[in-house]
């Protein structure tokens, strides 16, 4: 990716975050206890609540520095923030836009970044987007008539999307996923190609989901068989004596 292809640099605090990649449009609640960064969350609230939510990639480490992060993340802004008896905060977040890290600074107080805001990657006459959108949304319903962990309103909900790219980034931030795969989407600006993977992911995940539910239904065939010859021999054997 170019520095055309990028707006010009800010910098704001930046958020550490373990197991969870946070997508633009996307609405989250999140705990934090690390005190670098509340002190982050603090600076931010006396300000106008933006900060750059980046995933690291070990979530065990507790002290991140620039190479325990991915090098793009999320602009998020704060829509709540509720200080908890135990010490922790919990933040409801909005992730905003996609963000590439220019440079990162730990102050010892908390971590603030250089960052630059990322476009999206369409092609002017590319009118695939639109029927490819429309088959991860049919994807997406398939899979969860399988697995039946999201709801039919968050279905509705993306349903009512109109941009393929936030299309892309809500089915993604529900599916599946490792974080590293949820990560490699995340970082694809490219739309199509972003489609395209979550696409193969659900088809995956809706494979494995059926091989599955076959393997359990030949293991409780053959358990049925064995336990009506095991009481068939009893009764042999009861007739006998």
């Amino acid at each position: 990716i170019h520095i055309k292809d990028m707006d010009i640099k800010i910098t704001l605090p930046l958020l550490p975050l373990r197991d969870i990649v946070v997508f633009p449009s996307m609405v989250i609640p999140l705990f934090v206890g690390r005190d670098k960064s509340i002190s982050a969350l603090n600076e931010v609230m006396k300000k106008d609540k933006k900060i750059i939510l980046v995933t690291q990639k070990n979530s065990e480490i507790d002290d991140p520095k620039k190479t325990d992060i991915f090098m793009y993340g999320c602009e998020g802004s704060i829509l709540q923030l509720l200080k908890l008896p135990d010490g922790t905060v919990k933040v409801l977040v909005e992730g905003i836009k996609r963000v590439k890290i220019l440079d990162f600074q730990d102050n010892e107080k908390f971590i603030t970044c250089e960052y630059a805001h990322l476009k999206d990657i369409t092609a002017k006459d590319d009118e695939d987007l639109f029927p490819l959108a429309a088959t991860a949304l049919r994807r997406l319903e398939k899979l969860t008539s399988i697995n039946k962990k999201i709801s039919s309103e968050t279905i509705n909900t993306i349903k009512q999307i109109k941009d393929p790219s936030q299309i892309a980034d809500n089915i993604a931030s529900h599916i599946n996923a490792t974080i590293s795969e949820k990560q490699q989407i995340f970082e694809t600006v490219d739309v199509k190609k972003r489609l395209n993977a979550i696409i193969k992911i659900m088809e995956n995940e809706t494979s494995i989901i059926g091989v599955e539910k076959r393997i359990r239904g030949r293991v409780k065939t053959q358990m049925e068989k064995t336990q009506r010859e095991y009481y068939l021999n009893e009764q042999l054997k009861a007739i006998q004596k």
